[in-house]
């Protein structure tokens, strides 16, 4: 299991709040959306079972900084709404492991030769991790996650443009860049996908942008312009914001 027992029986007792109908559900005072959140782990008591300690560390505050609490409209930040929880299961899954890797390889080749990495998206985390820690510990004498929020910024921009070169500390074939544009795609995924593969915990990021999820049909408002959808979204396994 990989929650602490007290969260896992939480989430039973909630998990049988959920299976009633929605009318009862409000009757006792709580929305599906509420319930659904009050079930999703939460992300202090959360044991990653693929990252590391040191690794988890990095996700949590690299995440932090891409997608920060407190923009615009006051929207949630990516720690908010369980975006690491999201990476860190998609990296245990298939996601992380099922990827064609028959060479050879060409790191140097333009974009439109494909993927060219030996790698799978697990090596590209384990090893941008690595890096970027040891880059940091030879520049600041500390680990990312123990950086100032300034620090971690310019850190994050640095592996953007490939202001870091893994190829002095060894690694000939991962670029930072690389490194960053795979974090930073699985952040914004983790960010808006459906609360069921882990992240945007209670559909926080949806009702902040106004999107209906899963709804089966909002056919008359999508020529609606300018008009905020009042009906709020909903995930695919039923619960409702």
């Amino acid at each position: 299991m990989l929650l602490q027992k007290k969260t896992t029986r939480r989430k039973f007792l909630l998990g049988s709040i959920m299976a009633l109908p929605v009318s009862t559900i409000l009757m006792k005072g709580l929305t599906a959306a509420q319930a659904a959140e009050m079930a999703a782990p939460e992300l202090l008591d959360y044991k990653p079972v693929f990252f590391s300690a040191e690794e988890w560390q990095f996700i949590m505050a690299a995440a932090d900084r891409l997608i920060p609490a407190g923009g615009k409209g006051k929207a949630p930040g990516a720690l908010e709404t369980n975006v690491p929880i999201f990476i860190d299961q998609q990296m245990h899954g298939e996601f992380g492991e099922e990827i064609y890797l028959q060479g050879p390889f060409n790191v140097h080749a333009p974009a439109t030769m494909g993927y060219q990495l030996p790698y799978r998206p697990q090596q590209i985390y384990k090893m941008g991790i690595k890096m970027a820690n040891t880059w940091c510990r030879q520049n600041h004498q500390k680990a990312f996650h123990d950086l100032t929020e300034a620090e971690k910024d310019d850190v994050l921009t640095k592996l953007q443009k490939n202001g870091i070169s893994f190829a002095q500390m060894g690694e000939e074939s991962l670029v930072a860049s690389q490194f960053f544009n795979e974090l930073l795609s699985d952040t914004k995924h983790g960010y808006l996908a459906d609360p069921i593969y882990g992240g945007n915990k209670g559909m926080k990021a949806w009702i902040a942008i106004g999107f209906p999820g899963a709804r089966a049909s909002y056919t008359e408002w999508v020529k609606q312009h300018n008009i905020p959808y009042p009906l709020g979204p909903v995930s695919l396994s039923g619960a409702r914001a």
